[in-house]
């Protein structure tokens, strides 16, 4: 069955959960939308998730990558923090040929901080999905 989530995996550390809003969690799959363990923080597999939980913008790469990091600077401002503490992401991209406009919804968010990151083209559970995208931050 098709997993409609905004996490579909975390590490679990039991301390400082946060929500990320829209996300949910696949009953059982022992996994959190963002964890938060003193400085260390990381906002797990995003997926471009709406108010309503379905996949926002399909067919569109660009407007999916955007709802993704919408929803990941959400959560880090959740603890008081920014896209300016990101210092690592991963973007999981369906279609090698969306790279581009993948790449370009991350630099408008991370232009100026540009940390190290990684791009990895892989399926999705949902069909909807073209876009996972991951960060870690220090605070």
């Amino acid at each position: 069955r098709a997993m409609r989530t905004a996490a579909v995996a975390a590490i679990l550390l039991g301390l400082g959960l946060v929500g990320c809003g829209a996300s949910t969690t696949e009953p059982g799959s022992g996994a959190q939308p963002m964890f938060n363990v003193g400085a260390p923080t990381g906002v797990a597999g995003t997926a471009a998730v709406g108010p309503g939980g379905r996949i926002v913008a399909p067919g569109d790469p660009y407007l999916q990558a955007k709802r993704c990091l919408e929803i990941i600077v959400e959560a880090l401002n959740e603890l008081g923090a920014s896209a300016e503490h990101v210092v690592r992401t991963r973007m999981y991209v369906l279609n090698p040929e969306d790279w581009h406009e993948v790449g370009r919804a991350h630099g408008e968010v991370f232009g100026d901080v540009m940390p190290p990151t990684t791009m990895v083209f892989t399926g999705f559970i949902d069909p909807e999905m073209l876009v996972e995208i991951e960060a870690e931050a220090v605070l």
